[in-house]
């Protein structure tokens, strides 16, 4: 994350920060894509030099969205739709591109962009946690940049699930629907739509999910649970197709 408020972060950082900020939305770190990375060309043909990643933590981003004209439409994708609109607009007045992990199938590879912008680490329960957030933050877009900028290298962090003895997270789940595996962990999505769509399954959809709840790490930034409902209900609904 980018501290807007920082003496030693850019002066370009603040600015783009409080452009973003005015939306609920988080200026999460970036760096410099390789030719690997094949992203888009810019328009003219311009390569990109810098990738900036935008997210969310909190309530000011359910805020700002839940006052928004898309939250109250009847038209399909509501905070997608609100995503790609205020990006947008900040992005073409920085004269950056906007990219959406929403967009392309498959994915644009927003967990590994995650990893060299900032100090987040995988989890138990497959999520990236970051040291302040915990796992209550996303990644909503990316902009990108034809001129390099300066930019601070990502802050140092620890990871905090290793000093995690009892992980919470991998046994809070009502049907076991995260186990370990090898290379990190099996989440068994079919019991877990069967388990929301159930009547056990209410405290989950309406709150949030059990197992991300049951992380201690960043529990002031849980979700409100009018946005955990959203997101869960979205989820259910992408799982089974409708």
């Amino acid at each position: 994350m980018i501290d807007p408020n920082s003496s030693k972060s850019p002066n370009w950082t603040k600015s783009l920060a409080g452009a973003l900020a005015a939306h609920g939305l988080i200026l999460r770190g970036g760096f410099q894509p390789a030719e690997e990375d094949a992203l888009p060309s810019l328009p003219g043909g311009r390569p990109v030099r810098l990738l900036m990643l935008v997210g969310n933590a909190g309530p000011a981003f359910w805020a700002a969205f839940s006052q928004a004209p898309e939250a109250s439409d009847s038209a399909p994708h509501p905070l997608n739709r609100w995503t790609r609109r205020v990006v947008g607009e900040v992005a073409a007045s920085v004269d950056a591109a906007a990219l959406f992990p929403f967009e392309t199938s498959p994915a644009w590879p927003f967990q590994r962009w995650a990893r060299w912008a900032e100090p987040v680490f995988p989890s138990p329960l497959g999520l990236l946690i970051h040291p302040e957030f915990g796992l209550w933050h996303a990644y909503r877009a990316a902009l990108l940049f034809a001129e390099p900028r300066s930019l601070l290298p990502p802050a140092r962090a620890s990871h905090p699930c290793e000093t995690c003895a009892d992980k919470p997270c991998l046994t809070a789940c009502p049907v076991g629907a995260f186990q370990p595996a090898e290379g990190g962990v099996r989440y068994d999505v079919p019991s877990c739509l069967n388990h929301l769509e159930g009547p056990l399954g209410q405290d989950c959809l309406e709150a949030g999910c059990l197992a991300r709840r049951a992380c201690p790490v960043g529990a002031e930034w849980r979700s409100e649970p009018t946005q955990a409902g959203f997101h869960m209900r979205a989820f259910l609904r992408a799982g089974r197709g409708r």
